[in-house]
């Protein structure tokens, strides 16, 4: 198999990706998750590295997986909050950084509220930069796990038809989502009150989007129906009356799949307002892969750190991706092993 050269130093968006670039992602990405699926879910590949989550909004799915992704690559992973960071006494974004870096950590992820945070931290550092979220700007490895989901439920996306309903205008979920869909080949509608989705988005991307009035246009033949969350923390004006009048006429009720296509499947990013952005009967229906995407989240991220901490910007190439495979199933040998050597020492009577 020809190797694949990933040589990207920071993930700081979709925008800027190739599409090749995102499908070496996420077969990475499928890779890792079969690791997960492991009774020992740890590979060696990032031990003696240190990764820093360095968040400055709350989180919960995104900052656990990233830990968790860490941990089972073998790095050791340091979360810091803007509560206990030195930010709270007034210290500057670049400060914090600089101090992290003369800390020498091999990756830094990064969420803030300000858009291009990320951009900034990786134009004057020397660590790899992933961008966990940066304002309304993107959330690249949201999309990417959105993608996996999708590749994993539907075996691609090329040519199907993306319905995405809600807050678009706040939404960095969506802009990533839009960037990743339209390049691998898959047509998007968007929707929501007009308030929260401008015409102009249809200029996002060259082609493949379509701005919609109504939500029963934008799901009509739907393959997969993506749901936003409403991003009250980031809306200064009132765009929509009221959040029951917005349950009513956008929210995501079992009459609009009826128009999606028969195997039609349904996200949502997370956390979701229930009974608002969508009823519950959805959400913890069969349709909803809303904890397959959190599953995803972590191969996901398993793959992001692999690239840019691990091998990062070097060719990464089956031979890479089998040495992983091993590494993991020796790890699993190792752990029985031992368990039946203590299990048969437990059992010994000791001579008197």
């Amino acid at each position: 198999m020809q190797n694949v050269t990933f040589n990207r130093k920071h993930l700081l968006g979709i925008r800027e990706l190739a599409p090749g670039e995102i499908t070496h992602l996420l077969d990475t990405a499928e890779n890792f998750r079969d690791i997960s699926r492991r009774e020992i879910k740890k590979v060696p590949a990032l031990r003696g590295r240190t990764v820093i989550n360095l968040f400055f909004e709350p989180s919960t799915r995104t900052r656990t997986s990233f830990e968790i992704a860490a941990k089972r690559l073998s790095a050791d992973a340091i979360n810091i909050s803007v509560s206990t960071s030195s930010m709270s006494k007034g210290e500057t974004l670049l400060d914090t950084a600089r101090n992290l870096e003369a800390m020498a950590p091999d990756c830094i992820v990064v969420r803030h509220s300000m858009a291009g945070a990320p951009q900034q931290l990786a134009r004057m550092g020397n660590a790899p930069i992933i961008n966990a979220g940066d304002g309304a700007h993107e959330h690249p490895t949201q999309a990417l796990l959105d993608a996996l989901t999708i590749r994993e439920y539907k075996g691609r996306i090329e040519g199907l038809k993306v319905a995405i309903i809600g807050d678009v205008l706040h939404s960095r979920v969506a802009r990533s989502n839009i960037y990743l869909l339209t390049k691998l080949g898959a047509t998007v509608s968007i929707a929501g009150p007009g308030t929260l989705v401008p015409a102009e988005f249809a200029e996002l991307v060259e082609q493949g989007l379509s701005v919609e009035r109504r939500i029963e246009d934008a799901i009509e033949g739907a393959d997969v129906i993506m749901i936003l969350r409403i991003q009250r923390e980031r809306q200064d004006a009132a765009f929509f009356p009221s959040m029951r009048e917005y349950a009513v006429h956008y929210g995501l009720h079992p009459k609009h799949l009826e128009r999606a296509a028969a195997d039609a499947i349904v996200m949502h990013p997370g956390p979701m307002n229930r009974g608002v952005e969508i009823a519950s009967e959805i959400a913890d229906g069969s349709r909803s892969l809303i904890l397959d995407q959190v599953t995803n989240g972590v191969a996901v991220r398993m793959a992001v750190l692999y690239l840019l901490a691990g091998g990062g910007h070097a060719e990464v190439d089956a031979d890479a991706t089998e040495r992983i495979k091993h590494a993991a199933k020796a790890e699993t040998r190792n752990g029985t092993t031992n368990g039946k050597r203590k299990r048969k020492q437990g059992n010994e009577t000791p001579n008197r």
